[in-house]
């Protein structure tokens, strides 16, 4: 998982927020979503391979994957939360 200094660092590319770290129940919901070819990254691409985990941008509206223990950072991949803030 990512390690705790570097998620210190890390901010959103974007809107330079704080990022936290989605439990994994959000995790096996976005996964459920991804199998189910639901999910869809800011710029319309549907989302085809499952994530390790997720960091939440601190206004809770968007969401960047993680892979194999690297944060995917770039803006146009991030991924809106709305459907999994509940």
């Amino acid at each position: 998982m990512v390690d705790k200094e570097l998620l210190d660092i890390l901010c959103c590319p974007e809107t330079k927020q704080d990022l936290t770290l989605l439990d994994q129940k959000k995790v096996e919901k976005i996964n459920e979503a991804i199998a189910q070819g639901k999910l869809k990254n800011k710029i319309g691409e549907v989302i085809k391979e499952p994530v390790d985990g997720a960091l939440l941008r601190e206004d809770k509206k968007f969401f960047y994957v993680i892979r194999e223990d690297i944060p995917i950072m770039l803006p146009d991949e991030a991924i809106s939360f709305d459907a999994f803030d509940a």
